[in-house]
């Protein structure tokens, strides 16, 4: 199977550097022929769970000089979201017969570029790895994780396992048959767990200490699942299950609410979130696929989202410089959904 990886930051270069060390003959495209040079200059190396793993000699180059000629099986996509956007169709052109383009951001992206595209030629998937880059050609895996991937409209495909049977060498794949719903349950943790986490400049253990906290995450959590629900998604369990108890009203469950966040806390409580990541180097983040997403199906299903519009609004104020991260913008949110 021919392969491209496309995007080689925390992601995308762990990725690369286990599947190299792994003996895959993979090719690996960058943003710029600066940085495909630092790259073949530099080699690459990861370290941290798993091992360390080390490439020497990579086979690299600026997105922009892969054309006619170039011909992939299987095209990974780990950019930015927004970025992905904006290449894929170029990508697209890169795809042999029966090839698939392979987006692992978060939130909506696989969906939009299928509907772009085609589903014959996008596989859904996304990644709980987490990854950091020291520097460029050098990343540190911070744990176990693995690729989830799947066909988007459900069911268990050929290609799907020939894919995992190719990446499996390099990292954990595994095949699902209801792809979307587990990417909505993936979307329910990043409306709450890391968004709020990148706004409070805290992880979720600290911030959910709060009264603020406590009570913006409800909101943010159970808006975004009733938009799932809504448009027809079965979201499925990944860390815990996605539909907490009580989800019914039925006020006798609170404690075992409780309990249920207590799991929640257990496996995501300690994350440094990404966007707070972004924010720190000054980068656009993914807010217009992530709670930004659940905001515009909502208004597109009438499903009250207005806690999600409100912490899009935020990110963007942020953004813009505005405003900082800090624990008191969940204060500011709770004042919102009071009013």
């Amino acid at each position: 199977m021919r392969v491209l990886i496309v995007g080689i930051g925390a992601l995308g270069g762990t990725i690369a550097t286990r599947a190299i060390y792994a003996g895959m003959p993979v090719r690996l495209a960058t943003r710029s022929a600066e940085s495909a040079e630092a790259l073949r200059r530099s080699g690459l190396r990861v370290s941290g769970i798993g091992g360390e793993a080390r490439a020497v000699s990579v086979d690299v180059a600026p997105v922009s000089d892969y054309g006619k000629g170039d011909a992939f099986d299987l095209i990974l996509l780990a950019t930015k979201a927004q970025d992905a956007l904006n290449v894929a169709p170029h990508l697209s052109s890169l795809l042999a017969p029966g090839g698939a383009l392979l987006p692992i951001q978060n939130g909506g992206v696989a969906r939009m570029l299928a509907d772009r595209l085609g589903e014959d030629k996008v596989l859904g998937g996304f990644s709980n790895l987490g990854a950091t880059m020291v520097e460029p050609g050098i990343y540190e895996q911070k744990n176990a994780g693995r690729l989830l991937i799947g066909e988007l409209a459900g069911g268990v495909s050929g290609r799907a396992g020939r894919v995992a049977d190719e990446l499996g060498p390099a990292i954990e794949v595994r095949v699902s048959s209801n792809l979307t719903g587990a990417i909505w349950s993936k979307l329910l943790i990043n409306c709450s767990v890391t968004t709020l986490g990148a706004l409070s400049r805290q992880t979720m253990r600290e911030y959910m200490k709060t009264e603020a906290g406590r009570r913006v995450f409800r909101l943010a959590y159970a808006e975004a699942l009733s938009v799932a629900l809504a448009i027809g998604a079965r979201p499925e369990r990944l860390a815990v299950e996605p539909i907490p108890p009580g989800w019914d009203g039925n006020g006798t469950a609170e404690g075992r609410y409780e309990s249920w966040v207590d799991g929640v806390i257990a496996f995501y409580g300690d994350i440094k979130p990404s966007m707070l990541q972004d924010f720190e180097y000054g980068r656009k983040t993914e807010i217009d696929f992530i709670n930004g997403y659940v905001a515009r199906f909502g208004r597109e299903f009438t499903v009250p989202a207005s806690m999600n519009e409100a912490i899009t609004d935020l990110v963007r104020g942020i953004e813009r410089g505005a405003t900082q991260p800090a624990p008191e913008r969940l204060d500011d949110l709770r004042r919102i959904a009071d009013n």
